[in-house]
C-alpha cells in the first residue's frame, strides 16, 4: 500500500500553475512587450518607469517656473497672503510624503498599496490640479484676499497628486531591481523623458511669450496636463516591479487573515530605525538644501534675469532659449555623464557638482554685475548643475532602502516610507526658498516695481538690482559649503563597483 502511494503521488502532478504564475495580462501585451524588447531593443520596464517621469517632468516644470511669478506680478498677491499660503503649503507639503508613505506601504486598497494602481488613478487628478493656478477664480485686485487662497489651493493641490503618484514611482525605482546596472538604465531612461518633459518650459516661453501672452498660455497648459495624464497612465498600466508577485500574495493572505495595515506604534518605530540611519541622516542635510537650491533657481531665474541683464542685451526669444536650456540641459548632462556614473559613481559626482557650485558663485561674485553674458551663461550654468545633480538622487536613497533592507531582514524593503521620511524633512525647503526670497526683494522696493499707480525713485532699483546680484552669488556659495561639509561622510560611496548587491 505504501508502495502504491508513493507512485500515486509521484505520479500525480497538482495544478500548481495559476499559483505560480504571474497575473495573465493578455496576450496582445505580452505581444507587444515582446517587440519593443527584441525587435526595438527597448527595456519595456524601464521605457513605462520614464513615462510618468516625461509627464510629471511637463507640468512640473511648468508649474514650478511660472507661478512665483504669476502671483506676485499678474495677480498681484500681497506680500502676507503670499507668506500665509507658503506657511500652510510647507506644513501640508512636510505631512502628505510620510503619510502616502505610510499608505502606500500599508493600505489594504490596491489603488494604494500597488505602485502601478497609484500612478494610474492619481495621474488624473495630478493633472487637473496642475491646471488650478493657471484659471483665476475672478479677476483680482491688488492684495485681494481670495488670491491668496487661490495659491494656498493650488499649492496644496498640486504637491499632495504630485507626491501621491511620484512617491509611487520612486518606490518602483527602488524595487524595479537591485542591481547598480539596472538603476542606472532607470536613470537614461528617465533623463530622456526628462531631457523631453522639460522642453516644455521651452515651448510655453516662445508660445506664450514668457507668459506674456496669457490665453496661449492657459491653452498651452491644458494640451501638457492631457499629455501628462497620457504618459502617466502607461505607466500604470505597463510597469512591474519584482516585488509584485509577492505583493500579490500579500494582499490575497491579507483579505484571508483580515489584517496588513500596520499599527501607528509600528510605523513610528520603523521611522526611528530609518531616521537612526547615519547615512539616512547625511543624505537628508545635504538633501535639504539641494531642494532650496533648486526651489530658488526655478522660481527666480526668470525674475532676476528680467531685472539684472537689460532687455537690450538679450530678446526675449533667446531668454525663452537661456529658461529652456535651464532645464533642458541637465538631463542631457546626466545622459553623457551615464559612463562617468559607472566607472567613479553617484557619490563623486554629486561631492564635484558641490564643488564647481561653490568655484562658479565665487568666480561670478568676484567679477561682478556688469558683464552680462556671463551672468546669463553663468545663471544658466548654475542652474543645469543643479537639476542634473539632483536627478541623482534617487541612487543614494535606493541604496539606503537595500542597506535599511539586508540590516532589519525585513521580507519587502520599506521603500515608500524611506522616500517620504526624506521628504518629511527636505521639502518645507521649496516654501522656506521663495518665502526668504520675496522678504529680502521687497525690503529694496520690489513690491513696487510693477505697481501701475505710483511711480517709485528709479534709483531704489539699483539697491534692488543690487541686492538679486548679491542673492544670485551668495546663496549657492554658502548651500555649496554647507553640501560639501554633509555629503563627505555619507559613507556608501562604492555600490556602482558591486554588480549584484
Amino acid at each position: 500500500m505504501r508502495t502504491k502511494r508513493r507512485l500515486a503521488r509521484a505520479n500525480y502532478a497538482p495544478p500548481q500553475q495559476p499559483a505560480a504564475q504571474p497575473p495573465v495580462r493578455g496576450g496582445r501585451r505580452d505581444l507587444y512587450l515582446w517587440k519593443m524588447k527584441f525587435v526595438l531593443g527597448i527595456h519595456p520596464n524601464a521605457l513605462a518607469y520614464s513615462m510618468t517621469t516625461l509627464g510629471a517632468g511637463m507640468m512640473n516644470s511648468i508649474f514650478n517656473f511660472y507661478y512665483v511669478k504669476l502671483f506676485l506680478n499678474r495677480y498681484k498677491i500681497s506680500e502676507v497672503a503670499f507668506h500665509q499660503a507658503q506657511v500652510v503649503f510647507m506644513i501640508w507639503n512636510a505631512i502628505n510624503d510620510p503619510l502616502f508613505g505610510y499608505i502606500q506601504d500599508n493600505s489594504k486598497f490596491a489603488c494604494c498599496s500597488r505602485r502601478q494602481f497609484s500612478i494610474l488613478y492619481g495621474a488624473p487628478l495630478y493633472a487637473l490640479a496642475f491646471l488650478l493656478p493657471w484659471f483665476p477664480w475672478k479677476h483680482y485686485e491688488e492684495g485681494d484676499w481670495l488670491s491668496g487662497l487661490h495659491l494656498i489651493v493650488a499649492l496644496c493641490a498640486f504637491d499632495g497628486l504630485l507626491t501621491f503618484v511620484l512617491l509611487a514611482q520612486c518606490a518602483l525605482f527602488a524595487e524595479i531591481s537591485t542591481r547598480h546596472e539596472s538603476r542606472l538604465q532607470l536613470i537614461k531612461y528617465n533623463q530622456v523623458a526628462t531631457l523631453i518633459g522639460s522642453t516644455s518650459i521651452l515651448f510655453c516661453g516662445l508660445i506664450s511669450d514668457n507668459m506674456e501672452n496669457f490665453a496661449y498660455f492657459q491653452a498651452f497648459a491644458v494640451l501638457v496636463a492631457a499629455l501628462a495624464t497620457a504618459c502617466m497612465c502607461y505607466t500604470g498600466k505597463y510597469s512591474t516591479s519584482q516585488y509584485e508577485q509577492r505583493e500579490i500574495y500579500t494582499e490575497n493572505a491579507n483579505r484571508e487573515n483580515g489584517d496588513g495595515a500596520l499599527s501607528w506604534s509600528s510605523v513610528i518605530s520603523l521611522t526611528k530605525q530609518i531616521m537612526t540611519e547615519k547615512n539616512f541622516l547625511f543624505f537628508v542635510m545635504m538633501n535639504f538644501f539641494q531642494v532650496f537650491h533648486l526651489a530658488f533657481c526655478n522660481n527666480f531665474m526668470m525674475i532676476f534675469a528680467d531685472n539684472v541683464i537689460p532687455k537690450d542685451v538679450l530678446s526675449s526669444s533667446i531668454r525663452s532659449i537661456m529658461y529652456g536650456a535651464g532645464f533642458i540641459c541637465p538631463q542631457c548632462l546626466v545622459l553623457l555623464s551615464h559612463a562617468s556614473l559607472k566607472k567613479f559613481g553617484y557619490y563623486r559626482i554629486i561631492l564635484f557638482s558641490f564643488y564647481f557650485e561653490g568655484v562658479a558663485a565665487a568666480v561670478m561674485f568676484v567679477l561682478g554685475p556688469e558683464h552680462y553674458y556671463l551672468l546669463a551663461f553663468y545663471l544658466t550654468t548654475n542652474m543645469v548643475i543643479v537639476q542634473a545633480s539632483f536627478s541623482l538622487f534617487n541612487l543614494p536613497l535606493a541604496d539606503i532602502v537595500d542597506a535599511d533592507l539586508i540590516k532589519h531582514k525585513r521580507r519587502s524593503p520599506l521603500s515608500s516610507m524611506v522616500f517620504g521620511t526624506n521628504a518629511l524633512f527636505t521639502k518645507p525647503a521649496q516654501s522656506l526658498a521663495p518665502m526668504l526670497v520675496v522678504t529680502i526683494l521687497n525690503q529694496f522696493g520690489y513690491e513696487n516695481l510693477n505697481n501701475e499707480v505710483a511711480q517709485p525713485d528709479p534709483s531704489l532699483f539699483l539697491g534692488l538690482h543690487d541686492a538679486m546680484f548679491y542673492l544670485i552669488c551668495l546663496v549657492p556659495l554658502c548651500i555649496a559649503v554647507i553640501q560639501i561639509l554633509t555629503w563627505t561622510p555619507f559613507s556608501i560611496q562604492n555600490s556602482h563597483m558591486t554588480a549584484v548587491r
